[in-house]
């Protein structure tokens, strides 16, 4: 079995493969998912089979099955209804991306809704959303899980960059411990690198992207 699309973004750290976290100088297209920006340089680096020089779905695509390619739409037009009704009231910014063979799906949330200052610690008051986004992962089993980690550019760069690798971290343990298949997961921490806004609030978010795994 092959993982040949990419459909949605949700939140961060793989069982699959390790990915190493970026630094404040690579220059990455994944910027602004889920928040107006999402490009064909987005679906581009989304699909990339060499980023981080692994292609973490492979294996996982094998062991889950996948969706026939003709159903693959429908599919993710009720992944992402549901998602939309999950995160409701949660302030999230949830993008489609439909290019050709590819159908991605961000979900983009402010970071200080799960945590605070440079903690990450979730927030007590976090897992009541963190449990629907599972509900929805769970009730869509045929999808890749991507989860981001991004801070602002307060502080020194490479303490950024753990705390967003560690963000990303505990929400696929959260995430895990609702039942989600661990193998389905990936987390990684972008640190300040990928800013989205002159605004700092903004560029403190966690990103989830979903990703349809297709037969063949």
């Amino acid at each position: 079995m092959m993982v040949k699309k990419l459909v949605v973004t949700v939140l961060v750290l793989s069982l699959v493969a390790c990915a190493a976290p970026q630094t404040k100088q690579e220059t990455g297209t994944y910027v602004g998912a889920g928040v107006g920006a999402a490009t064909g340089a987005l679906v581009g680096h989304a699909i990339s089979k060499n980023h981080h020089g692994v292609w973490w779905g492979a294996a996982a695509g094998a062991l889950l099955g996948g969706i026939a390619g003709n159903m693959i739409g429908a599919y993710m037009d009720r992944l992402e209804a549901d998602m939309r009704a999950a995160t409701a009231g949660s302030g999230a910014a949830i993008a489609r991306v439909q290019q050709a063979e590819t159908d991605i799906l961000t979900t983009t949330i402010k970071s200080d809704l799960f945590f605070d200052t440079g903690s990450a610690v979730i927030k007590p008051g976090a897992y009541a959303e963190l449990d629907k986004i599972a509900g929805v992962l769970n009730k869509y089993p045929q999808t890749m899980v991507r989860v981001e980690g991004h801070t602002d550019d307060v502080g020194a760069e490479d303490a950024n960059m753990r705390l967003s690798l560690a963000r990303a971290d505990v929400v696929k343990n959260v995430f895990v411990q609702r039942g989600v298949n661990p193998t389905r997961i990936q987390t990684l921490g972008f640190g300040e690198s990928q800013p989205i806004s002159s605004n700092r609030a903004q560029n403190r978010r966690v990103v989830i992207t979903l990703i349809p795994i297709q037969q063949g």
